[in-house]
């Protein structure tokens, strides 16, 4: 007992008296730090101060105020937003067929006449200058709408409006600048595209190869300072129809006619695709999809100061312009697609797996195919939170780089699992391709989502916690930017101040995290109470585990950690799933706790949690050798992982609420688009037409395997007639019967060609 008491004493005198702290623990570690963590360039420092801290910063902490969370306004469109989705885009989605989109390898010139007109290229675009000022809201949800009819469509309408010519003119533009070309924009009389992506730079934009040389030339009729411009770039999409061209490179001043610095940085110009030198080359051919892509060139191509963004002060810019911008546009246009594709899916799905019989029953009634069924489902639900949430996040003048880059890369990825199911449900049906083959396109397409603004592999491995470690950290930033001061006596006294704080947050955190592991989170606070109140401890106590193993991974390997991949992606998959959780439980909330949604809810969120987990055993199992990694993962998890993924009892349960409650069907495949006589329309009309006579297609259907023997061979229409004559049914019993199993023999059929017309194609 005294021994222990000398050591908890050693302890307080250590860290309470100043003297003896900073020499045994800060000096130390200040000079640890000062060697082990990466000091910050200029690019990387400006990718960090970029955007804002949002949720992804509480949950970081450890300390998630649930109540602030859910006092966030709801998600909601304006009554102008609501009316022209009813009206301009319900138009939009009955002139799309994306068979024919395919086939003619582009828009029918009317779309994009109707896309022109109606200001579909302008939703970000101010009033002001003639735009629709559309909330991030509404844009996400218009792109998902048309994402679900026509993936063509929904690329060529979003790329104006997220990364951009308009969203960098508003933000960085100058005054004659934006009165110039935002009014041309909104008006669709200027089609714009961006060039970023060289053959030598994909996500690294930071090593473009593209540059400009500052010089004096004549332009329009007299002699001015300029850029000439060389550049090479690929997969731009609408390079191939743009009429103004947004291009990324880096700016060189060997001559020092504008300041004394040679190098000046990434920059950014708009440069009309008509002016000489500027080469529209040759269109890419993205996986079964028509939207316009393509390669832009140009060398020693001179463009006058006032073209480049900001003019001459945007020289040098590009880059914060860029990381900036693509933020907000990465939270909007990839989780838009992934919500489509995911609310087409659960639509078709379930529609599909009700109305194909084997066996005698609906496929939905075998267990198998219900474990798909209820992946999709509870991934949509997962993925409209989300993205109903990020978008939010955006609306309310964040710009999280965090939260976009979770939202862009676990929706695509989940979006690309439902889509998976939801084409072995379908089987055969979805793998000819034709007018009654509704899931082809998004299938072709979605690794498109996978790889543009950021590809998924880096996203996750470098952005997430890599990014959101050092910007969602309470004091690694502000350790990291002391730590690098000339004075070093200044310097050690700042970071002893940070440095006890820092200790004091991983401490309690630890013991926290402990306490909940323990106690199974039961102890722990919930802002409401009912079946959802132990998912929030759940979260808090995992946030709590995340912040002190993050700690543990940046003390150990310092700057390496960013180089360690595979580990930091793993503490990025526990920040993202507890985001993805939050979004989860604050739309359950926002939507007035729907019973028909519960199943859904508790499977998303289950998992959520069992994911979190998993990953944190990962690192654990990864970070270092067994018997210490036995003990880390002991730190959060006493007993080990008790949580786990979504039962099969769960997943029933979810397909039998989706079946039965037409109305959680229809909050959770919204966003599809059912267009009247197209594919979709037919097997959502077979399946609830079925639905509603249940009884009667069961009785009919009783009495022809009874009759199996003799009515081999007969038609519908005789089988019917015998069944009338029998009395088993009356004649409107008939027809209902008849006009069911019409549009079932219809929706389930597979297109097929004839010979003769495919040699003519």
């Amino acid at each position: 007992m005294t021994l222990i008491l000398l050591v908890i004493l050693a302890i307080v005198v250590i860290f309470c008296v100043r003297d003896i702290r900073v020499k045994l623990i800060t000096k130390p570690l200040f000079n640890y730090f000062k060697t082990s963590l990466p000091e910050l360039s200029q690019t990387e420092r400006e990718a960090m101060e970029a955007g804002t801290i949002w949720w992804d910063g509480a949950l970081f902490s450890g300390k998630p105020n649930w109540r602030k969370w859910l006092s966030n306004d709801k998600p909601k469109l304006s009554d102008e937003e609501q009316a022209f989705i009813d009206n301009e885009l319900n138009t939009l989605l009955n002139m799309l067929d994306e068979e024919k989109i395919a086939r003619a390898n582009d828009l029918p010139k009317e779309v994009w006449q109707y896309l022109k007109e109606k200001g579909f290229f302008a939703f970000i675009i101010p009033k002001s200058y003639g735009g629709r000022e559309f909330s991030a809201q509404a844009n996400s949800t218009i792109v998902a709408k048309i994402a679900s009819r026509s993936l063509s469509t929904a690329v060529t309408v979003m790329v104006p409006n997220s990364l951009g010519p308009a969203e960098l003119l508003l933000h960085y533009g100058t005054n004659a600048q934006q009165e110039h070309w935002l009014p041309k924009l909104a008006s669709g009389e200027v089609l714009p595209c961006f060039a970023l992506t060289s053959p030598e730079a994909g996500s690294d934009a930071g090593s473009i190869q593209d540059y400009a040389i500052v010089c004096e030339r004549e332009f329009e009729g007299e002699k001015q300072v300029g850029l000439a411009v060389t550049w090479q770039k690929r997969y731009i999409t609408l390079a191939p129809v743009a009429d103004v061209l947004g291009l990324a490179f880096k700016v060189y001043d060997p001559e020092q006619l504008l300041s004394n610095q040679v190098e000046r940085g990434i920059t950014c110009a708009l440069i009309p695709t008509a002016h000489e030198g500027v080469n529209t080359g040759d269109r890419h051919q993205p996986l079964g999809q028509a939207f316009m892509n393509g390669t832009t060139s140009g060398e020693d191509v001179f463009i006058p100061l006032s073209w480049v963004i900001g003019e001459q002060a945007g020289i040098g810019k590009g880059w914060r312009m860029l990381v900036s911008c693509l933020s907000a546009g990465r939270g909007i246009s990839l989780p838009a697609l992934s919500a489509g594709t995911a609310h087409l899916s659960t639509r078709t799905s379930s529609a599909y797996a009700n109305v194909r019989r084997q066996f005698g029953v609906p496929i939905a009634a075998f267990e198998g195919v219900q474990s798909a069924l209820a992946r999709i489902y509870g991934y949509t639900y997962l993925i409209e939170a989300v993205r109903q949430t990020t978008a939010l996040a955006i609306d309310l003048k964040q710009s999280p780089s965090v939260v976009t880059a979770i939202a862009k890369y676990h929706l695509t990825e989940h979006a690309r699992v439902a889509l998976n199911d939801a084409m072995d449900i379908h089987g055969g049906k979805a793998i000819q391709m034709g007018e009654m083959n509704y899931l082809a396109y998004n299938y072709m397409g979605m690794p498109i989502s996978i790889t543009v603004e950021g590809a998924n592999i880096l996203t996750r491995s470098l952005m997430i916690f890599g990014q959101g470690a050092t910007r969602c950290h309470p004091f690694i930033l502000k350790e990291m930017s002391i730590v690098q001061q000339d004075d070093q006596l200044i310097a050690l006294k700042e970071f002893d101040e940070v440095l006890c704080k820092h200790l004091q947050h991983t401490s309690v955190n630890g013991v926290k995290a402990l306490l909940n592991g323990l106690t199974l989170a039961r102890f722990e606070r919930s802002p409401v109470s009912g079946d959802v109140a132990p998912y929030y401890r759940r979260l808090t106590w995992l946030s709590q585990a995340l912040s002190v193993y993050s700690d543990i991974a940046m003390l150990k390997l310092g700057g390496s950690l960013k180089r360690r991949e595979m580990l930091s992606a793993k503490l990025g998959d526990v920040l993202s799933y507890l985001y993805m959780a939050s979004c989860v439980l604050k739309k359950y909330e926002d939507d007035g706790h729907q019973q028909g949604d519960l199943p859904l809810v508790k499977f998303a969120l289950d998992h959520c949690l069992y994911e979190a987990s998993k990953a944190v055993y990962a690192f654990c199992d990864n970070f270092t050798m067994a018997p210490l990694a036995f003990l880390l993962k002991r730190l959060a998890f006493p007993f080990g992982n008790w949580l786990k993924a979504p039962s099969d009892t769960l997943a029933v349960q979810v397909c039998n609420h989706v079946t039965e409650n037409n109305t959680t069907r229809e909050r959770i495949s919204h966003l599809c688009s059912v267009v009247k006589h197209s594919a979709v329309d037919t097997v959502e009309h077979a399946y609830m037409l079925e639905k509603a006579h249940g009884p009667l297609m069961a009785k009919y259907r009783k009495w022809c395997k009874q009759n199996t023997a003799s009515l081999v061979g007969k038609s519908l229409n005789e089988k019917l007639n015998i069944a009338t004559r029998e009395k088993v049914i009356d004649d409107k019993a008939s027809e209902t019967i008849f006009c069911i199993e019409t549009l079932v023999a219809k929706a389930c059929a597979v297109d097929a060609k004839a010979q003769k017309d495919e040699k003519e194609s």
